[in-house]
């Protein structure tokens, strides 16, 4: 988008950035719509459309993974082997010592459940305390709870396991594919699983009955997907465009993908869906950031490039609010949602 003028990006007239300084792990919204930066440097800092950003130490090394927490805050897990929630008012409290394990993958639901992957295991904990701790064959390389909370999927070398949380007796569904498989999202009805694999390609089950789904024929790895709201569209990273899987229709077996906003041979390197809406939002290798609309492929430039790339990427509960974090520090905050302009 090197033709676009700095003052029609959004992040002008909508927005604020900060460097940080560090490393963009996570920026999640929490359920009240609060936001949080979580740095490869052990800080979190918690933001907002206006006043000072005000920083956290939740780790005494770095954060290598961050979500929302239940309700409000957010829960992150750091290679000091620490699984830290940090409160609205920036108070920290260790929820669980893993003794020096990494804590590679955290999530959470607002039934009351947290989730984090420790090496080869999945351990699941409740607002009291640990609940089960689930075994897997290799280390894990992602981790998902489907919309109710009842089932988590863990992605691992050679599938992904699927488990009923609430199961007396701990037996996977195991969902079987050769090769290496990290990020993996639940489509938002459960009825599909999609991991992204450490070949350029991702890899899909549904579930009803066990189909398998590969889609592949990207450049580069994929290491960003993101469902659209009503589930009919995953958009991934990975290549010079955003591509968009329709699932719907019977798809996305032997269907073609849609793809939006490529040209600039830029690799797209993070995605996120709106969440009421059939728009995506995209950061490139360049730090460039823009949201399109999937219908019509319109395209809103929201902030210019700065180098480094879009590592980080995420809407508010209501889809106002857009975070954006880069792999060298750069955070920024645009309000979607603002009347005055």
């Amino acid at each position: 988008m090197a033709e676009v003028a700095e003052a029609d990006f959004l992040l002008t007239s909508r927005g604020r950035t900060e460097d940080l300084g560090a490393w963009v792990i996570g920026a999640p919204f929490d359920a009240s719509g609060r936001l949080a930066f979580a740095l490869a440097d052990g800080t979190i800092h918690l933001a907002a459309t206006s006043g000072d950003w005000t920083a956290v130490t939740a780790h005494d090394a770095g954060i290598l993974s961050a979500c929302a927490d239940i309700k409000e805050g957010w829960l992150t897990g750091g290679d000091d082997g620490l699984l830290v929630r940090t409160a609205p008012d920036g108070t920290t409290t260790t929820i669980a010592d893993y003794k020096g394990k990494w804590v590679d993958h955290v999530a959470s639901h607002d039934s009351g459940l947290r989730a984090a992957a420790v090496g080869k295991t999945l351990h699941i904990l409740g607002t009291g305390g640990p609940l089960k701790s689930l075994a897997h064959p290799s280390s894990v390389g992602g981790i998902a709870f489907d919309a109710k909370g009842k089932r988590i999927a863990a992605s691992h070398y050679n599938g992904a396991s699927l488990w009923f949380v609430g199961a007396k007796e701990d037996k996977p569904r195991l969902l079987e594919w050769k090769g290496s498989h990290h990020a993996i999202r639940f489509s938002p009805d459960g009825t599909h699983v999609v991991t992204a694999m450490q070949e350029p390609s991702l890899h899909g089950w549904r579930l009803a009955d066990g189909q398998h789904m590969r889609m592949s024929g990207y450049p580069g790895k994929t290491r960003s997907l993101d469902f659209s709201s009503r589930g009919r569209w995953l958009a991934t990273s990975g290549a010079e465009s955003v591509v968009l899987w329709p699932f719907f229709g019977g798809g996305p077996m032997g269907k073609a993908p849609t793809e939006l906003a490529g040209g600039d041979q830029v690799f797209c390197t993070a995605v996120a869906c709106h969440p009421l809406h059939e728009v995506v939002a995209a950061g490139f290798g360049d730090g460039l950031v823009l949201i399109a609309e999937i219908a019509s492929g319109k395209v809103v430039p929201v902030a210019p490039p700065a180098g480094s790339p879009v590592c980080a990427l995420s809407w508010s509960p209501n889809g106002a609010l857009l975070a954006f974090g880069t792999e060298a520090g750069r955070a920024g905050l645009v309000d979607l949602g603002r009347r005055d302009l």
